[in-house]
């Protein structure tokens, strides 16, 4: 665990690991963040992209890949763009990155998330298009706003999903 107990724990597909390192989760460990674990892939474009999805609510986030050693450490600024871009409140991605000081790799164990992540990899080719180099920020957005199966029970889209998720949070008082 971090030395204050926070942690971020990343799920990443093989091909991702092989690139960014071996799992590194301890026994028992679980991710103390409020939006919970996260899983990555690797998208092979030029220039390559990783991209993180939320267990909880399927939020997709993109980022470039390179430096790959540096990939985790950079995904949290990444994620406060995504948040912010969705109207989350200042309070709320200030406790979120301080909840992921200390991260932690693994290995995907979630079949269904796993299966989103192929989905928004096939989807965000689409989006894509030609464009050599997409805008990572507006393209996480528009897969935000796609219905999954996983969601139809309770907000349908990953946008919607986050929107009810940060409702429901209250930063802890210092």
């Amino acid at each position: 665990m971090g030395h204050d107990g926070r942690v971020l724990i990343v799920r990443a597909t093989k091909k991702l690991l092989d690139r960014i390192g071996p799992p590194n989760l301890g026994e028992g460990e679980q991710s103390t963040t409020w939006m919970g674990q996260w899983y990555a892939t690797a998208m092979f474009w030029k220039p390559q992209v990783a991209l993180f999805v939320n267990e909880p609510t399927l939020l997709p986030v993109l980022m470039p890949l390179a430096p790959a050693a540096t990939l985790l450490a950079r995904f949290p600024r990444q994620l406060a763009a995504v948040l912010a871009a969705h109207g989350i409140p200042d309070a709320v991605i200030d406790e979120e990155q301080r909840q992921m000081r200390d991260r932690r790799l693994a290995k995907t164990a979630n079949r269904s998330v796993v299966g989103i992540m192929s989905e928004f990899t096939y989807l965000a080719e689409a989006y894509r298009g030609n464009t050599p180099v997409p805008d990572l920020l507006a393209l996480a957005m528009r897969l935000a706003a796609t219905p999954c199966g996983p969601l139809y029970s309770k907000h349908v889209s990953p946008g919607r999903e986050l929107d009810a998720l940060w409702r429901s949070f209250a930063p802890p008082a210092n």
